[in-house]
């Protein structure tokens, strides 16, 4: 029996354009369930309505693979990214990463440990072997550094920088997703951090400002 948001998911991917892998669409909807089923027990988000977790986790995230793509081309890194996603919390948009693009190596980070645990989950039962979940605050982690660092309503552009930037590679970007930039938070970047681009996005179904913040250190 087919997914009752199987239809949805492919307009959504359609109508971004993009090109996933054979088994991304039915690993994206195993995904979506193993989130509903353990939100039964543990709050790994406030959505609950089968349609808004669609459009407001999976072709939310899906929104940024093809920017991400772009720019981890630029980073000669297209097939290979080593990245990390930081206040990760379900596996927003890291999971949806690992399944779109299997040769990146993607670490989610999270401060909450069931929520660490839920990713290593889904690792397991999706068959994501390059991807990782730490229970850890992200300024106490000890690894080598990502060459791309992604975080999702984590925090503000100033205190994302700060807190991640031991863990930036040399020449590396940061990649904020947030709903809208305010004046006061573009103001507050540090001076050695350029924001090169801010990236406007269309999420199908959703009637809402979306963006990627790109950021790199100048010195």
């Amino acid at each position: 029996m087919s997914h009752p948001q199987a239809a949805a998911l492919e307009r959504g991917i359609a109508a971004l354009g993009l090109t996933l892998p054979e088994a991304a669409p039915a690993q994206l909807l195993a995904y979506l369930d193993l989130i509903a089923r353990w939100n039964q027990v543990y709050n790994l988000t406030a959505v609950r309505d089968p349609q808004q977790m669609l459009t407001q986790h999976l072709l939310d995230c899906l929104a940024v693979v093809q920017p991400l793509r772009q720019q981890a081309a630029a980073l000669d890194h297209a097939d290979d990214l080593r990245l990390l996603d930081v206040g990760s919390g379900a596996g927003l948009p890291g999971v949806v990463l690992a399944i779109a693009n299997p040769g990146w190596a993607i670490t989610c980070v999270d401060t909450v440990a069931k929520k660490a645990t839920f990713i290593r989950q889904v690792g397991a039962e999706l068959g994501l072997r390059q991807l990782q979940a730490v229970h850890q605050r992200v300024e106490d982690m000890s690894t080598a550094p990502f060459s791309m660092i992604t975080s999702r309503a984590f925090a503000s552009l100033v205190d994302f920088v700060h807190l991640t930037r031991e863990r930036l590679a040399p020449g590396g970007c940061w990649a904020a997703m947030k709903a809208h930039l305010t004046d006061e938070e573009r103001q507050a970047v540090p001076a050695d951090v350029e924001m090169f681009h801010v990236e406007r996005l269309a999420v199908p179904g959703l009637d809402a400002e979306r963006c990627i913040v790109w950021m790199r250190a100048t010195v």
